[in-house]
């Protein structure tokens, strides 16, 4: 992995400590030419990996991506899925069967809407799980996307269900039917790595707050440590800056001496900010590639 990853939070109108700034970001980012003048200022300033929500507006993205691969030739996706809203909004404007259309990737729509009915007839779990997979990745198809995430929300869900057979299936899937690492977001990392490696998953890719402060570092920030120094967890490191509350340098620097730790995923709206962040990751943690 990239040591520096650019998140979407700021497109969709997501900021942690003010709800009116998200609001502005929800209004400046409304066309995709404002979100692609942002990606274009990171990708220039050497930040090449996006890692984003499988969000409508992010299928536009991919489109623009693939539609000029000299220019993006070194841009890839780190997909996170689901994003329940635009299936619940697909049915509403397509119906259900619509919907499913909508989403099945082209070369396969036969196979996964067998596949798809004899699961939903036979109530079958796992069958379920892959066609819902298959139908997020969709938008990515053509594009480079070696890494694919479960949403903190799903995960946190599936784990305090305590249905961890489910992470299996999606660690399974990915690798053997798209070729692409699995990958988790959470919002307690230390009960999430215990969870995993029940289920087999030895060394898994988790992106978790982890910050000098604890900020919303669910699980207690001791434990946190304690498995970033065990190596058994790829960690990539959100929340850095605890929504403000740390200065930049200072948190780019404490989390550049933790073990353990491979990616940081930071978002920004501006072009200083975007800079600043990578010359910081440059410079505490290596060339940020």
């Amino acid at each position: 992995m990239d040591k520096l990853l650019f998140g979407d939070n700021q497109f969709f109108g997501i900021n942690h400590m003010s709800e009116e700034k998200a609001r502005a970001q929800a209004m400046r980012f409304q066309k995709t030419d404002a979100i692609m003048e942002v990606l274009d200022t990171a990708y220039e300033s050497g930040i090449h990996t996006f890692m984003c929500t499988t969000h409508d507006r992010i299928a536009e993205v991919a489109a623009r991506v693939k539609a000029d691969p000299v220019k993006y030739d070194k841009f890839q996706f780190y997909p996170c899925m689901p994003y329940a809203h635009k299936y619940a909004n697909a049915v509403t404007e397509h119906g259900m069967v619509g919907a499913l259309r909508e989403f099945m990737p082209k070369d396969g729509l036969l196979s996964t809407a067998l596949a798809g009915g004899k699961a939903l007839a036979t109530k079958e779990v796992d069958g379920i799980s892959k066609v819902l997979i298959d139908m997020e990745m969709k938008m990515f198809e053509g594009t480079k996307a070696p890494v694919v995430f479960i949403q903190n929300v799903f995960t946190d869900l599936l784990l305090g269900m305590g249905f961890t057979r489910a992470f299996k299936i999606f660690d399974d899937h990915v690798r053997e039917s798209w070729g692409v690492e699995p990958a988790y977001i959470t919002m307690n990392m230390p009960a999430l790595l215990d969870a995993l490696e029940k289920e087999g998953i030895e060394q898994p890719i988790i992106c978790s707050n982890i910050n000098k402060i604890g900020f919303r570092m669910s699980g207690g920030f001791d434990a946190y440590l304690d498995a970033l120094k065990s190596g058994r967890v790829r960690a990539v490191a959100m929340s850095v800056y605890a929504s403000g509350a740390i200065p930049a340098d200072e948190a780019i620097h404490w989390i550049s001496e933790l073990p353990g730790v491979e990616s940081i995923v930071f978002g920004a709206s501006s072009a200083g900010n975007i800079r600043g962040t990578k010359e910081l990751v440059d410079r505490y943690m290596g060339e940020a590639v």
